[in-house]
């Protein structure tokens, strides 16, 4: 079960220049839906290169609760049997924590023709509504209905059909590709979402036996299967993780090197950072960053991949209070994800909001206070402004980044900070 501490709180000494190298995790964005996916077979599923997080956890414990086995083998890999599922409904109280684990309902739904879940929850960044997934089954051939707080979704066969999406959902698309894996015929979803975390999605399927091509694009079609097989797949890695580790080396570091990234999927935010006059250099799996003073002023917008990743502007919003002029960032995904900037105000950046845009006048000195993390990549915007903040600061409500982070504290401690995990 998850093992964060909402008593937890990070005590950070600001000042240090970081330095070194650090090494990314298993993408968590990525092993969520693939969990899921697993419940698509009864034969087992190794899932290698997962992160041990809260987040992961809770996706386990929501699986074990339809009946599926879940354990960790190694380290970083998890077994995965469906074999006998017991029950196709998920768990509110774990479902009200975690958005991913909505995912099993396009799973249970393929498998079993039948699947229930309330309303997924999560971070508070905003209205991040399921019509999509709900519109995209109906489609196939579900019976979808609401009562009690619950969406009940029943088809006796789902069958291959054309799906328009409002817009590109992540967990939309998955949860489409999903049950599509397991319907007849051919479905095709139209403004799909194209991140990484869909390819990856559709790669393992495809190992499963499943027919999944277009993914990485905005039209993704699918060939259903009777039956999806066993496999073992590793995990791409984090991003989101690697874009935290770049901007915090162009905000306070001498050089650090990031390892064990796919820089392209990073393209949006490298151009960033070298307008912004960090020096960045990318090769096959690694990004090395050097920070220079000065930084300049950039605009920012938070749009789908391949555009700047929603994920990453909160942090980047940090490195522009440092950053010489007037910056811009446009939150184009989240109603609700500018909200990190009263926080950061404490610390004396100078942002103002409007809407969904912030304006942020730099280089504005940072200084230590008491703060709380919001959700998880706001919390990692507060740690990088503790990074650079005069005097100490104190971050709490840390199991957000517990959520989301593995071994957040120790990886920059690694790497020069002056980081301490307290009660």
């Amino acid at each position: 079960m998850p093992t964060g501490s909402k008593d937890g709180a990070f005590v950070i000494s600001g000042g240090a220049r970081l330095g070194g190298s650090v090494r990314v995790s298993g993408a968590k964005n990525a092993a969520l839906p693939l969990m899921a996916a697993a419940l698509l077979t009864p034969d087992d599923v190794y899932l290698e290169n997962v992160p041990h997080i809260d987040d992961v956890e809770v996706q386990a414990a929501v699986l074990r609760s339809l009946g599926a086995e879940v354990e960790w083998v190694e380290e970083h890999t998890l077994r995965i049997r469906a074999a006998n599922l017991t029950n196709h409904t998920a768990p509110a109280h774990l479902v009200q924590r975690l958005r991913g684990s909505f995912l099993v309902v396009g799973a249970l739904l393929g498998r079993l023709g039948r699947a229930a879940s309330c309303a997924p929850g999560g971070d508070v960044i905003g209205q991040r509504p399921i019509d999509v997934h709900l519109a995209g089954f109906d489609a196939l051939g579900a019976r979808v209905r609401f009562e009690d707080s619950i969406y009940h979704c029943e088809a006796e066969c789902l069958r291959g059909n054309q799906v328009f999406m409002d817009y590109p959902s992540v967990s939309g698309t998955e949860n489409l590709v999903m049950a599509a894996a397991r319907a007849r015929g051919e479905t095709i979803i139209v403004n799909a979402a194209q991140e990484p975390e869909v390819v990856e999605l559709a790669g393992m399927l495809n190992a499963m036996g499943a027919e999944v091509t277009g993914a990485g694009t905005s039209v993704v079609r699918i060939r259903g299967a009777d039956r999806l097989h066993g496999t073992r797949w590793r995990l791409i890695p984090d991003r989101i993780e690697a874009g935290t580790f770049a901007i915090a080396a162009a905000l306070a570091g001498d050089e650090v090197t990031i390892e064990g990234c796919i820089p392209e999927h990073l393209l949006a935010l490298t151009w960033k950072l070298r307008e912004a006059g960090a020096e960045v250099l990318t090769g096959e799996d690694f990004i090395i960053v050097r920070g220079r003073r000065p930084l300049r002023a950039v605009n920012i917008q938070a749009v789908p991949y391949p555009g700047f990743a929603t994920d990453l502007q909160s942090v980047m919003g940090v490195l522009l209070t440092q950053a010489e002029g007037i910056s811009v960032i446009h939150e184009r995904v989240y109603d609700n994800r500018l909200l990190y900037v009263y926080e950061l105000r404490k610390m004396g950046a100078d942002i103002e909001v409007s809407g969904q845009t912030a304006l942020i006048r730099g280089r504005t000195p940072l200084f230590g206070a008491e703060v709380s993390a919001l959700d998880i990549r706001s919390g990692a915007a507060l740690v990088l402004a503790g990074l650079v903040a005069r005097g100490s600061t104190l971050i709490r409500n840390i199991y957000h980044l517990d959520r989301g982070y593995e071994k957040f504290d120790i990886k920059l401690r690694q790497l020069g900070a002056v980081i301490e995990r307290v009660d």
